[in-house]
């Protein structure tokens, strides 16, 4: 059978820091259960390695932070609403300091604008410019890329419900 996986560019084909979870040749869990949660536990954080990299290069080879990409992605997924500060702030984890470096960064380079916020005067509203909208494209079609590479068309849906159950899943549970 074919190796599936993406070619990842230059800087990125390394290979992956292993889990504590997987022996030492790096490919079978050490407490492999029987019901597969180990091998599934590893493969996760594997895969978060990997996108927490690709995320990185992305942004780095464009002169940005990771988080301000993530920032970028979290408004296109708005589907065109806007979000305060806060709100966006909350979602990325960052104090009231930072979301202000983070969106003057992003103003400055013409992917976000403040606007005023017509339901409450003292506070403003976040919206991708074009640019942002284009910036979270270009950066998306890695991961668009290498979905269509190894998820068939038939499977995309049930793979994206596991994926919204597990994360709220993980996001319910935040003492765990």
């Amino acid at each position: 059978m074919p190796d599936t996986a993406p070619v990842l560019p230059r800087p990125l084909d390394t290979v992956p820091p292993t889990s504590p979870d997987v022996d030492a040749v790096g490919s079978t869990p050490v407490d492999s259960p029987d019901d597969g949660l180990a091998r599934l536990r590893t493969a996760f954080r594997l895969f978060q390695v990997q996108h927490a990299r690709l995320l990185d290069h992305e942004s780095d080879a464009r002169g940005l932070h990771a988080t301000d990409a993530r920032l970028v992605f979290h408004l296109a997924a708005a589907d065109g609403a806007a979000l305060t500060p806060k709100q966006a702030g909350a979602f990325l984890g960052l104090s009231t300091g930072a979301m202000t470096s983070l969106v003057d960064r992003l103003e400055r380079r013409g992917h976000l604008e403040r606007r005023p916020n017509p339901a409450d005067r003292r506070s403003i509203l976040l919206q991708l410019t074009p640019s942002g909208a284009e910036l979270a494209e270009a950066i998306g079609a890695r991961w668009t890329d290498a979905l269509a590479s190894v998820v068939p068309a038939v499977d995309r849906a049930a793979l994206a419900d596991v994926f919204d159950r597990l994360g709220a899943a993980l996001g319910s549970r935040p003492d765990r």
